[in-house]
């Protein structure tokens, strides 16, 4: 009876989170995951290309040419193919810590150097059509979500879907076929066009139209399908009945409130797709011979070139695992429920 009548004590107050802590944990744990998938990529590209990939590299260079059995030794001694696959390796790694990627097979100038010719072309023809894809995706899926069931979305999604799903040198061959005559099938300037910024861009962009339709065909139905699946879900969300309460209209409660949150996922697909598209890009360079990183991957895998596909895979692979990155980070500081956690 007397402990009925005794106050009760106040809770101890809960001690507050260290924010910057936990910041710093969740950074440290994204950047050490990343660094562990670098490596990783270092020793799967090594074996890989000089383990699994068939194919003599020192007979291939000299195709054609009447070498001799010395010569071809010789060659093997030079690039150190008459080594053990472990001496390879520590060579490969000591170089790589000095930032070498060793020299071409094929085209016998360094790796990083045909690298960096070709990494212009694929990020222009990557960034154009991933802007394109993001933008059309993002009004497409919003569009299909807010108009759900309709003929619209019926249509739009369907279409979305079969060109998602076809192969993308079908899509590429196809548009070669349905417009040829109006647009170049290949390269990214013509030999005989004057120099200067104007002429050499607007050929270039001439050069760049089937390309990048081939790559936003096969890449915003991504987008569009997260979009409205996003929003579809968001749509009955408490605060959306209170935006329709307070008498905003349909258009505003969409812009406004329903499509910020839906971007979330999206904003994340879109880095971590970054990485990967330039990898996709390979179809599309080979198709219409644009001479970028994935036309150079499909003429180091005809040699077969080791070094070159050493290199342009780990630079593919480290783009993939940098954006990853960055996806993980950007969504800690835009979702608050991963802050939370």
């Amino acid at each position: 009876m007397t402990d009925a009548l005794v106050p009760a004590q106040p809770a101890a107050p809960t001690p507050a989170r260290s924010g910057g802590g936990g910041l710093g944990r969740y950074v440290a744990a994204k950047v050490g995951a990343a660094l562990l998938s670098l490596a990783l990529i270092v020793v799967l590209g090594f074996l890989l290309f000089r383990a699994l990939l068939p194919g003599d590299a020192v007979r291939t260079m000299t195709r054609g040419r009447p070498v001799s059995a010395d010569g071809l030794a010789e060659l093997e001694r030079q690039y150190g193919l008459d080594l053990p696959l472990w001496r390879q390796f520590l060579r490969y790694l000591g170089n790589l810590a000095q930032g070498d990627l060793e020299q071409s097979y094929t085209f016998r100038v360094p790796v990083i150097q045909k690298i960096g010719e070709r990494l212009g072309p694929t990020l222009l023809l990557v960034g154009v059509g991933t802007l394109i894809a993001v933008a059309l995706g993002l009004w497409l899926g919003q569009r299909t979500a807010w108009r759900r069931d309709s003929a619209f979305d019926r249509t739009a999604t369907g279409v979305a879907l079969v060109l998602w799903s076809a192969p993308t040198f079908w899509v590429g061959l196809l548009l070669l076929s349905a417009t040829s005559g109006l647009f170049p099938s290949g390269g990214i300037t013509y030999p005989d066009t004057p120099p200067g910024f104007w002429p050499q861009a607007l050929d270039t962009a001439h050069h760049m139209v089937l390309p990048t339709l081939t790559l936003v065909a096969v890449v915003y139905a991504q987008y569009q399908l997260v979009m409205r699946t996003s929003l579809i879900e968001e749509m009955h969300a408490d605060h959306l009945l209170t935006a329709r309460a307070k008498g905003l209209t349909d258009d505003r409660v969409r812009r406004h409130h329903a499509v910020p949150n839906a971007l979330l996922p999206t904003v994340t697909l879109v880095f971590l797709h970054l990485g990967l598209v330039v990898s996709g890009a390979i179809t599309v360079e080979t198709v219409f011979s644009w001479p970028g990183l994935g036309l150079l991957i499909s003429e180091a895998l005809r040699a077969p070139d080791y070094p070159l596909l050493q290199g342009t895979f780990l630079v593919l692979a480290a783009a993939v695992v940098v954006m990853n990155l960055v996806a993980d980070l950007l969504y800690r500081v835009l979702d608050p429920r991963v802050r939370a956690a």
